[in-house]
């Protein structure tokens, strides 16, 4: 039976993620874990076959976390992605109607994404922070019927709570790219993405144009540039790039090769197939 980590606990948009890409989970046992770390650990320490992390939000950026892991703690591999729109429901007890809430528990970023939505129906209620959008849903169970949550659906039935209201985010564009991990990499599928990191021999004029230039040349669409901290002194960094196409494209597998000859080295995160949204 296959083994699925998730960033947890129950309830987590990860696990959303997860259940929307496995459907029925025939044959499949997960394995919530409490932070993203671990969750990255256990498919290097074989406890996991495949596991699901966060790594880049439409509104907040990227999961530096996830991209730090990946770079310089593990070698796990990003085997597919999933993008999921992010969609916020207030949660009460059964039968609590929206008038008699005075306390919304629920992530910072979650409370943040909803504010226009609180400013207008819920104007004096008091914000309370907790550590993510599933343990404040199961932190509901204990509280006082005036208190409500901002959480997922899937929370919602996990502990027999009602939605008051649904889709209550500021922005309908709001959406997180998940990654799968493990532990190889996966055949070309037609239509795929390849993550890299490139590390710099040393920081000079050019370095970056030089990395790019591997690619311009080769006609190779980079979809995604960043910078991270080198983890070395002030001022170094990495650069992680995603590019269309598989590493077992000659001319994908052409680009990194020549470009090895001008940065100190180059770790490949990850070649998977493109999330397409289902129809």
């Amino acid at each position: 039976m296959k083994k699925i980590s998730y960033l947890g606990p129950e309830g987590t948009f990860t696990q959303e993620a997860l259940l929307k890409y496995a459907g029925s989970l025939n044959d499949i046992t997960l394995i919530p874990l409490p932070t993203i770390v671990d969750v990255i650990k256990s498919i290097d320490r074989g406890e996991a076959d495949e596991g699901v992390v966060p790594i880049e939000n439409s509104l907040e950026g990227s999961v530096h976390i996830t991209q730090d892991i990946l770079t310089f703690e593990s070698e796990a591999k990003i085997i597919r992605e999933l993008t999921l729109p992010i969609k916020h429901n207030l949660i009460a007890k059964k039968g609590v109607k929206i008038s008699q809430i005075k306390k919304v528990i629920s992530h910072p970023h979650a409370t943040a994404q909803c504010r226009m939505f609180l400013s207008a129906n819920l104007p004096e209620v008091e914000i309370i922070a907790a550590n993510s959008t599933a343990e404040a849903i199961k932190k509901l169970t204990g509280l006082d019927p005036d208190t409500a949550a901002i959480g997922t659906k899937t929370a919602a039935g996990l502990y027999d709570l009602e939605i008051i209201a649904d889709d209550i985010e500021d922005s309908k564009a709001n959406k997180t790219r998940f990654i799968f991990v493990g532990s190889r990499i996966p055949p070309k599928s037609g239509f795929d993405k390849t993550s890299i990191v490139c590390f710099l021999k040393k920081d000079k004029p050019g370095s970056l144009f030089n990395i790019l230039k591997e690619f311009a040349d080769r006609n190779i669409n980079l979809t995604k540039i960043e910078s991270r901290p080198a983890r070395k002194d002030i001022g170094e960094y990495v650069f992680m790039i995603d590019m269309e196409g598989h590493i077992h494209d000659k001319v994908v597998y052409d680009a990194i090769e020549s470009l090895r000859r001008n940065v100190y080295m180059i770790k490949i995160l990850g070649s998977y197939p493109v999330w397409k949204e289902k129809s």
